[in-house]
């Protein structure tokens, strides 16, 4: 229970935290480091009890990679997205909903989410399963800046969720609408399957 109790908190203010600064739109307030930030910090927060995936494309790579038990793998889905739902009716008390964005290219946003969803749990894989690199101290921040550099690059054209949790949390927000959120949601999980599946040919003796 308690690593999806860990699930759900690191979700739901990484998700709030989306909500609140994508919404408002403050000036001088800089969403994408803001979330990247959430992440980074709720990920050191976590990661010794649960892995601090917060993502079910995260888990589904960490899953192929080996180092997820089958029977955790729905569960931690599961927290992961009732905890974006949760985080985005919180949002709404606090700050209101969104307009959603207009995605005006189908496949460049399919590309979008799935590619830095790969280099998501690429870096994620890399750095906090690999034998390479256990017990390092960077993983967190490497994490965090990973979302903030695909939210620079590529949220114009996807709205740069990376996560099928934020996704949701983001439809529910109205800052995505309902009807692309296939969008993400399939092209997150294929990213993620696909990162788990490079790191096992690139790595086939850390499996």
């Amino acid at each position: 229970m308690n690593k999806y109790l860990t699930e759900f908190i690191g979700t739901f203010f990484l998700v709030l935290t989306v909500g609140c600064t994508v919404i408002p739109g403050r000036p001088g307030v800089i969403a994408p480091l803001a979330i990247g930030a959430s992440l980074m910090v709720m990920i050191f927060a976590g990661g010794h009890v649960s892995g601090a995936h917060y993502n079910p494309a995260v888990t589904l790579a960490v899953w192929v990679r080996g180092r997820c038990d089958t029977n955790d793998l729905a569960r931690y889905m599961a927290a992961q997205i009732v905890a974006g739902v949760v985080a985005a009716l919180v949002a709404g008390v606090l700050v209101g909903v969104g307009q959603p964005m207009e995605i005006r290219h189908v496949p460049a946003a399919w590309i979008a989410e799935f590619l830095f969803t790969f280099a998501l749990a690429y870096v994620v894989l890399n750095t906090a399963t690999a034998k390479g690199t256990s017990g390092n101290s960077f993983y967190g921040l490497a994490i965090g800046m990973t979302v903030m550099t695909g939210a620079f690059a590529v949220g114009g054209i996807s709205g740069g969720a990376f996560n099928p949790a934020v996704a949701i949390g983001a439809g529910v927000m109205k800052i995505i609408s309902f009807s692309n959120l296939w969008i993400h949601i399939t092209a997150d999980l294929a990213g993620g399957a696909a990162a788990g599946m490079v790191f096992r040919f690139i790595n086939p003796k850390d499996v």
